[in-house]
């Protein structure tokens, strides 16, 4: 009959395996179809019939001052140096997913436009169908149209990056979005655009 102090010890020592394998095994399932999953969202952005639409990253406050002016940024509500800061995450995090360089397409206000120019992905294009419809609800369904258009007639080439508003996002997906959060779409039905993962 063995010392019951070593059968204790074997089997305390085999439970602390059986533990640690679980521990292990636990951080494989959480952890690496995360990573896998992302990777597979930075490769569907570089297949056509696919956008990346995203909110504006953090500009505290809500809607613009009375009177602003689109042509001044002084009049409007801007990303604070946190929102430049979190653009400037989100451009190095698409780098080191493989997007090297893409189309940007953004709302005129501000805040959008620094916002892509901060991702340091290319040109930012400025284009009104991703203008803001807080202050103008009424253009919400024609401006709504208009990028249903846009995404209709996209071509193949590099990837596609649309920065603009929430109820922008909303009006075109269903969905909200937090600061700075980014949606993938597929759009090869642009009367159906479809969520396909966050970023």
């Amino acid at each position: 009959m063995k010392p019951r102090v070593s059968v204790l010890h074997a089997v305390t020592t085999r439970l602390a395996g059986l533990t640690a394998m679980l521990l292990l095994l636990a951080a494989s399932l959480f952890a690496t179809p995360a990573r896998a999953d992302e990777a597979s969202l930075f490769a569907l952005l570089k297949q056509p019939g696919h956008v990346l639409l995203m909110r504006h990253t953090l500009a505290p406050g809500i809607g613009d001052p009375e009177g602003f002016v689109l042509e001044d940024c002084r009049t409007q509500r801007n990303l604070s140096d946190t929102g430049q800061v979190q653009a400037r995450e989100l451009g190095e995090r698409l780098r080191a997913g493989g997007i090297e360089s893409a189309r940007v397409y953004s709302s005129r206000w501000c805040r959008c436009l620094d916002t892509a120019t901060g991702l340091g992905l290319g040109p930012v294009i400025p284009l009104t169908a991703l203008d803001s419809v807080f202050q103008r609800r009424h253009e919400t369904e024609a401006r709504t149209r208009a990028l249903r258009d846009f995404l209709a007639a996209l071509e193949p080439g590099e990837p596609v990056i649309l920065v603009t508003h929430q109820m922008n996002v909303r009006a075109l997906t269903g969905r909200s979005t937090g600061v700075g959060e980014g949606l993938l779409l597929n759009v090869e039905d642009p009367e159906n655009v479809r969520v396909v993962g966050v970023f």
